[in-house]
């Protein structure tokens, strides 16, 4: 488990760390604005787009290996990155990571299905999501005293040692899961995801980028959007094709309803987590003018507490009624993020520390307690392709989340000039968002611990697995 947490905070860190490097980045590689927000988006892209794929890939050639693969090319791009001398270079190598991040991810949540069971499990999944809160509020600090410094180069240095450990004790400690036997490559699923996911994430995280319209030629973001839908309802009608053999996605997943409504508050999570923190980072560097490393300390306490209450609430998550766990962590998220619409541009900033903390506590009692309850009774030999859709569902939630804020935040600036007033408008979706969050969590079936399934919840919901004891 901590061999795989160390490569999983990895991932996590940099997903934050490069935001504070930005401006140095424009400055030492002589790149515009557009160029180093590509260094951001590059990433997400590449990370986001393939996770459906290598879950599956997992199943087929054991998550060991595909993890050990994912390792190895995060850190070679890692140094990289580090020493790219343009920005064309670095946003090369930036891809090169968010691909190896992708081959990650999925199996970090296999191996913990695998390995742990379901009584055990929630304890497992709380130390991920520990590990989660800590590396998001390592980032911003870490990348500030680094780039201070040293320089931007050594945001991406730093993760040299960090992985060399990894490997050693991926190595060491991890077992060898072989599959059963290798599932058939379903290609034309492969094709028609990753250009679906491909387009939509690049239309709705680069909209606002283009005004919402033209990209180049006669091409637009709407066209792009529309294509990347049609591709993947073409890739849903494939699936459940008769003629395919072995889905990339098998839609029986979605017969279990935890692990479908999941995915539904997973998006929301997403949404909810970059939609706080992106507005409020830009607030706090824009109106009140604090440094980046000042921005990470006034945000870190939301990143600490959710770090801290992830490792409780993952184990508190194996008990039958689990479900109040994210049900609370939405509501305090909900009541963090009203509370800051109304502290904003008042007074000196520590007055959102309370909000901080408390967006934090809710946090963590949604990350680790959902992770558990959606996956806890998927079939076994669903586990690599329920990771990935698990995993592109959060990262979706990301994405939008950052584009649907970033677009409120002009919509609002531009008609009122108010920066403080656009932030607001923006943490009132977010409300929305959350509530959608804790409807779907009020649906989930009840499930029996140590981890056997309630006899109306299986009458009702053929997707469970039916669960003997050993």
């Amino acid at each position: 488990m901590y061999a795989l947490c160390i490569g999983f905070f990895m991932t996590l860190l940099d997903t934050t760390i490069v935001n504070v490097a930005l401006q140095s980045m424009i400055t030492d590689l002589g790149a515009s604005l557009n160029d180093v927000i590509w260094v951001v988006s590059a990433y997400l892209l590449a990370f986001a787009v393939p996770l459906l794929l290598t879950g599956r890939l997992g199943d087929r050639y054991g998550p060991k290996r595909l993890y050990g693969v994912g390792l190895v090319l995060f850190i070679l791009a890692s140094l990289a990155c580090g020493l790219s001398t343009s920005v064309e270079a670095l946003i090369a190598s930036r891809v090169l990571q968010g691909l190896g991040a992708a081959a990650m991810t999925p199996q970090t949540m296999a191996f913990i299905t695998h390995l742990f069971p379901p009584d055990k499990r929630g304890a497992a999944l709380g130390t991920w999501g520990s590990v989660a809160g800590f590396a998001t509020v390592s980032g911003p600090l870490l990348g500030g005293v680094l780039v201070t410094h040293l320089g931007w180069e050594w945001i991406f240095f730093v993760n040299l040692p960090i992985g060399v450990l990894a490997v050693v004790l991926l190595v060491l400690w991890v077992p060898d899961l072989k599959p059963r036997r290798a599932p058939k490559f379903d290609v034309l699923g492969v094709v028609l995801c990753c250009l679906g996911l491909g387009l939509l994430v690049f239309g709705v995280q680069n909209g606002e980028h283009y005004g919402w319209g033209r990209v180049a030629g006669p091409l637009t973001i709407a066209e792009i959007i529309a294509a990347g839908v049609l591709f993947l309802a073409a890739f849903v009608l494939w699936q459940a094709s008769a003629r395919n053999p072995e889905p990339l996605m098998p839609l029986r997943i979605f017969r279990n309803r935890n692990f479908s409504l999941g995915n539904v508050a997973n998006i929301a999570i997403g949404i909810s987590v970059t939609g706080v923190f992106v507005p409020l980072a830009l607030f706090l560097q824009t109106v009140p003018k604090l440094s980046p490393l000042m921005t990470g300390l006034v945000t870190a306490p939301a990143s600490l507490m959710s770090g801290v209450v992830a490792h409780f609430a993952g184990r508190l998550s194996n008990r039958a009624d689990a479900k109040y766990l994210p049900i609370t962590g939405f509501a305090l998220m909900a009541l963090g993020t009203g509370a800051m619409t109304f502290l904003l541009g008042d007074g000196p900033q520590w007055v959102l520390l309370p909000s901080m903390v408390a967006l934090g506590i809710g946090m963590g009692l949604v990350f680790s307690p959902l992770t558990n309850i959606s996956t806890r009774t998927l079939d076994r030999s669903l586990l690599g392709a329920g990771a990935g859709v698990y995993n592109t569902s959060r990262q979706f939630g990301n994405v939008l989340g950052s584009a649907t804020t970033a677009a409120v935040l002009q919509i609002v600036l531009a008609a009122t000039g108010d920066f403080t007033a656009a932030v607001r408008a923006s943490f009132y979706l977010l409300l929305a968002v959350m509530a959608v969050g804790i409807a779907a969590a009020f649906a989930f079936r009840r499930v029996a611990a140590p981890g056997g399934v309630t006899d109306s919840a299986r009458a009702s919901d053929p997707g469970l697995p039916v669960t003997r004891p050993s």
